[in-house]
């Protein structure tokens, strides 16, 4: 007889740390998170070859996020995510904390790492969550760029003199469009929200050597068929509001919400058949559905099958950022 399987219920994912030549101890500080010296990257939530999730609570808990989607399909993702992606999970979440800048880099649009790596392209979206003074980010270029410049400036090295900086601040977002060139700024503590690809292009980075002693590949000639010449800066205006979800922005491929709470709040997830991940971003909060629940503390990622219509966040001061498929 076959065995049936339990109800679906918030999942949380045991986060995949990962150590970074740029990494710094604000995961582990901030976050709590079980972390070295140099961890770089928290990988909340993924489906990326090598570096797939796994279920850490309940009673799926030992099992990946491709065989939840397997065996659970549209009940966790939702009927039109599973009729676009397939038993593909789409996205993929991750915190990141650069003590030293990161190498410049550009991802490809779909079509280019379709055609390439049988890939999905990398849309991704970047939320401050902390910055040291003077801090900034790099995106797009201050000028318009002819391809031959580009490579001029690059093979004499002046390529940081064409590149925008942006200050940053707590409560920042950007939108990173394929073919921005970009580079997260030393001191910069950010959520990442992105396509399920692990693919970057890295153009120029500062003539230092990995963990290794050498130096990391670049990837001129990839790079050039992707950049945007003129790219935007991408920055987000968005008006924050307690209590009430806030619209941050959006892209082909997720959207996100901003929700600050200073007291319980009830939210219906009838305005998409989209599975729903939050991301605490401040605070904590037990979230309840469907008589259980899970604690949620600052730095930790959970995500509400879509077969659950409603959630109540019981908490006196957290904030989330909301993400989920159009």
């Amino acid at each position: 007889m076959k065995k049936e399987l339990p109800s679906l219920y918030l999942l949380k994912f045991k986060p995949i740390l990962k150590q970074k030549i740029w990494g710094g101890d604000k995961l582990n500080k901030i976050f709590n998170k079980d972390s070295g010296a140099h961890t770089g990257e928290s990988w909340e939530i993924s489906a990326v070859e090598e570096n797939v999730s796994t279920v850490a609570n309940g009673p799926l808990a030992g099992k990946s996020l491709p065989w939840v989607i397997e065996h659970y399909k549209d009940r966790l993702v939702g009927p039109h995510v599973l009729e676009q992606y397939g038993t593909v999970f789409p996205l993929l979440f991750k915190f990141i904390d650069a003590r030293e800048v990161l190498s410049v880099q550009v991802h490809p649009g779909d079509e280019l790492a379709k055609s390439r790596h049988g890939s999905f392209g990398k849309t991704e979206m970047w939320y401050i969550l902390d910055s040291d003074p003077d801090a900034s980010i790099i995106v797009g270029f201050n000028d318009v760029l002819s391809k031959a410049a580009y490579l001029k400036a690059l093979s004499e090295k002046t390529i940081v003199d064409h590149l925008h900086e942006e200050p940053v601040a707590r409560g920042d977002a950007f939108i990173i469009n394929p073919g921005t060139v970009h580079a997260i700024g030393a001191g910069v503590l950010l959520a990442e929200i992105q396509q399920t690809s692990d693919i970057t292009y890295r153009i120029y980075d500062w003539d230092r050597p990995d963990t290794d002693g050498k130096m990391r590949e670049l990837h001129t000639d990839l790079a050039l068929d992707a950049i945007n010449f003129s790219a935007p800066t991408g920055k987000i205006d968005y008006k924050q509001q307690m209590n009430v979800p806030v619209f941050v922005g959006s892209t082909p491929y997720f959207e996100v919400n901003k929700l600050c709470l200073s007291k319980d709040f009830q939210r219906r997830l009838d305005f998409s058949d989209s599975f729903k991940v939050y991301m605490c971003i401040k605070g904590e909060a037990v979230i309840e559905s469907n008589g259980a629940s899970e604690k949620v503390t600052n730095g930790e990622t959970i995500l509400v099958p879509s077969a659950l219509s409603e959630i109540k966040f019981n908490t006196s001061k957290a904030s989330f950022l909301e993400v989920y498929i159009p």
